[in-house]
């Protein structure tokens, strides 16, 4: 790893995750979120950085909107989502004036921020630190990555769904990985099937088995398929913890296996 002085404010951060696809609309935010909730049940400390700067949707899904940020002598001081501080986040959307306001900015002034995000927020001490980005490949995805690479361990988490055309375009984002250095700790599938919340029965409304079809084929680990969760959805939209809620619930089953596997990858590849 290198040097604390070389990290600065995240030196004390044990590994980081990047939650990737080339998509938009597969539920990045979500695995992000839920992750994030899902580590904190394992006895983790978690940071969670929104830079998706045109869509910060991870406040309201952990109830935080509205809350200021702050300064300290060793920079912004993240919004703590529990009175455990287990969770911390930042996001553009606690910079914002009006929860609505929309961000209208050229791409240098965006690579500025995400850069500031990475080199002037206090995380403290922190076993990860979930960075949700933005769909596709664009010149914030190469801001936080080349603002990251000092920090090891780094690896990315791919999110797809199950048809083609999202596979096709997730696809696009393994060979950016490839061309950064990134280190892919696997594929998940979102919105895997639908899960009735009468009888439990998962129904594929769309197809399935895209994302472990394109994790078989270009050879990196499959992690996981995620149902749609009508328990999921409310809980995200009314900033619950679906993982403490919702234990029976196939949507759990398949987030704490995912995170579960994520756990054994990052301690055995990037430690």
């Amino acid at each position: 790893m290198a040097a604390s002085a070389e990290l600065g404010n995240l030196a004390g951060v044990r590994h980081i995750i990047l939650v990737l696809s080339g998509k938009g609309g597969v539920g990045k935010s979500t695995i992000a979120t839920e992750l994030a909730l899902a580590l904190r049940h394992r006895g983790k400390k978690v940071g969670i950085l929104d830079v998706d700067l045109c869509g910060p949707s991870i406040p309201r899904m952990l109830h935080a909107q509205g809350r200021a940020v702050h300064q300290c002598s060793g920079g912004w001081v993240p919004v703590f989502v529990d009175q455990e501080q287990s969770i911390s986040l930042m996001s553009v959307g606690f910079l914002l004036e009006k929860p609505d306001e929309a961000v209208v900015w050229r791409g240098p002034k965006k690579n500025a921020l995400i850069k500031q995000f990475v080199s002037d927020v206090a995380w403290g001490e922190l076993d990860y630190l979930v960075v949700d980005t933005p769909p596709g490949t664009s010149d914030e995805h190469m801001a936080a990555v080349e603002a990251l690479r000092p920090c090891r361990p780094l690896g990315a988490l791919l999110v797809t769904t199950p048809q083609a055309v999202s596979v096709g375009d997730v696809r696009r984002e393994l060979t950016f990985c490839r061309k950064t250095g990134l280190q892919v700790l696997g594929v998940v599938e979102n919105m895997s099937g639908f899960a009735c919340p009468h009888c439990a029965e998962c129904t594929n409304v769309f197809s399935r088995g895209g994302g472990e079809e394109l994790a078989l084929l270009t050879g990196v680990p499959f992690l996981g398929s995620v149902p749609l969760d009508p328990e999921l959805t409310r809980s995200l939209e009314e900033g619950r913890d679906f993982i403490q809620e919702f234990p029976k619930s196939p949507a759990f089953s398949a987030l704490t296996s995912i995170t579960q596997k994520i756990l054994d990858r990052t301690s055995t590849l990037l430690s």
